[in-house]
C-alpha cells in the first residue's frame, strides 16, 4: 500500500484491489421510481474510493446502475468495457488518466449493466467510482460466478 494511501481506510474489494466507501445519499428512491429489474429500494447514489496497486486488475463484473470513474492520482488505469451480454464481448478500453495529449480521459462511464475490469500500470492507481442508484451487493455480478 502507498504511504499516501494509509489514511484512507481501504479494505480488500470482492474483485480485486481496494476500496473504502465514502459516499451513501440519504436520499432514498422506492423500487416503483427505479428502472426494471431492481429487487427493492436504493440509495439515490453511492460513491467509493477504489485503489489498484501496480500490476493489480480487478476482475470482469457487472453493476446493475452507472458507473462514473474518476481517476485522481498514480498509474494510468485501463479500464474494459465489455457489453451487457451474458459474458463480456467486444471490449473497448478507455485509459483512466490525466494525459490528454496521449488520448486519456480523467473519467470514464459504465454504462447499467455492463461489463467492466480495469488494470494499473507500474504505480499504485486511485480513482472514485460513483453508482447511480446506489450501490447495493445485490446488484454486482462477478463474472464466473
Amino acid at each position: 500500500m502507498p504511504d499516501w494511501a494509509g489514511d484512507l481506510g481501504l479494505q480488500p474489494h470482492p474483485e480485486g484491489g481496494w476500496f473504502v466507501e465514502t459516499w451513501r445519499s440519504d436520499v432514498v428512491l422506492p423500487v416503483e421510481a427505479l428502472p426494471a429489474g431492481y429487487p427493492g429500494e436504493r440509495a439515490v447514489g453511492t460513491a467509493i474510493y477504489f485503489l489498484l496497486l501496480p500490476g493489480e486488475e480487478s476482475a470482469w463484473h457487472t453493476v446493475r446502475g452507472a458507473e462514473l470513474w474518476l481517476h485522481h492520482r498514480g498509474s494510468p488505469i485501463e479500464l474494459d468495457i465489455g457489453g451487457d451480454g451474458a459474458d463480456p464481448d467486444d471490449v473497448t478500453t478507455v485509459v483512466l488518466g490525466a494525459d490528454l495529449p496521449a488520448g486519456q480521459r480523467p473519467q470514464a462511464l459504465v454504462s447499467p449493466g455492463c461489463w467492466q475490469r480495469a488494470r494499473a500500470g507500474d504505480e499504485a492507481a486511485l480513482v472514485s467510482c460513483i453508482v447511480v442508484p446506489g450501490f447495493d451487493y445485490t446488484d454486482f455480478v462477478l463474472w464466473g460466478d
